[in-house]
């Protein structure tokens, strides 16, 4: 089968161009009466090729759904767009909504001109404002002179609190101020104990048939003497002891018996004790020597500050076969 020409409407009268050459011609193929190369015209003829499947429409012309607004007016360097139907603005017209500074009332001296919109950007916003950037940086540098001075001043302050410190701790040069030195604690002192008095028997106030000898060895007092012949009634030993307070006190005695027990009557100050003085054998001794049996006894006694007498007597019921050594005044326990 050999190609041909099938009639209008064929696929071989497609080509747009086909009405550039001579057998396009021959088969009646004419140039589109509108749109460009892709945009048929009106529907198919009879006899007449198809040229396009769409119609040609100016740009933004074509609405999807809604109806498109165009813009009221152009950018910056844009004149507005007309509408159609309206006659074409002229480019070279100025602007309406630009204007001059010096234009408006006031001109450049002050005046302040309408709001509209700077360059490529919305409404109110324009240029740099030099005024304000001009106070805040007065602003900054006034910050930093306030903080140098401050530290300068704190400095100060502490190189005098220094040197005070200096002057309140230095020691021993003129003109300046020594440090108060804190108060020592001092250890709290253990009372001495009182001195209570002693005395041996041969030196003190004797009565009756008592008398001092020393034959008889292990006595303590002075020379080995002690006081003899307390056998006897109305015999006795009288002691003045000076004391520093009142209280109860012991009267100790050193005295030795012939290895059997003895007694005396006690008297203080006058009073005499309602018991005897006990002067036993406490060391149960069998041995009658007087120098084997020494020993001490102690009996209570109320004293009073100052001078007190202490009576040690032979009297009737008491068994007095004893030798005295010394007396002491000692202090009482509980």
């Amino acid at each position: 089968m050999t190609a041909g020409n099938n009639g209008a409407s064929k696929p071989e009268d497609d080509d747009p161009f086909g009405y550039l050459y001579a057998d396009g011609q021959a088969a009646g193929a004419q140039a589109p009466g509108q749109g460009g190369y892709g945009y048929p015209g009106p529907a198919a003829q009879p006899g007449v090729p198809r040229t396009s499947y769409n119609q040609v429409r100016a740009v933004g012309e074509r609405q999807y759904g809604q109806q498109q607004v165009p813009p009221q007016q152009g950018g910056y360097g844009y004149p507005p767009q007309q509408q159609y139907g309206q006659p074409a603005q002229q480019y070279n017209r100025p602007n309406p909504q630009y204007a001059a500074p010096e234009t408006y009332p006031g001109g450049a001296s002050g005046g302040q001109p309408p709001a509209q919109g700077g360059h490529g950007g919305g409404p109110g916003r324009g240029g740099p404002n030099t005024k304000a950037l001009l106070i805040a940086a007065v602003a900054v540098v006034a910050v930093v002179v306030i903080g140098i001075g401050a530290a300068l001043l704190t400095g100060d302050d502490g190189d005098k609190d220094d040197k005070k410190d200096e002057a309140s701790t230095s020691q021993g040069s003129a003109g300046q101020v020594e440090e108060s030195k804190k108060p020592e604690k001092k250890p709290k002192e253990t009372p001495k104990p009182v001195e209570l008095p002693k005395q041996d028997a041969a030196t003190l106030t004797l009565g009756g048939p008592a008398t001092v000898e020393s034959s008889i060895e292990g006595a303590q007092g002075g020379n080995g003497a002690y006081v003899t012949g307390f056998n006897h009634v109305g015999s006795s030993v009288t002691w003045r002891a000076e004391m520093k307070g009142e209280g109860e006190y012991r009267l100790a005695v050193r005295y030795a018996v012939p290895a059997k027990d003895a007694d005396a009557t006690l008297a203080v100050n006058g009073k005499k004790n309602s018991q005897p003085i006990g002067l036993k054998n406490f060391i149960k001794s069998s041995d009658p020597s007087w120098e084997k049996n020494w020993q001490t006894t102690w009996a209570p006694v109320t004293l009073q500050p100052g001078q007190n007498e202490i009576k040690i007597s032979c009297e009737t019921g008491n068994q007095c076969e004893v030798i005295l050594d010394w007396v002491e005044v000692t202090q009482a326990t509980s």
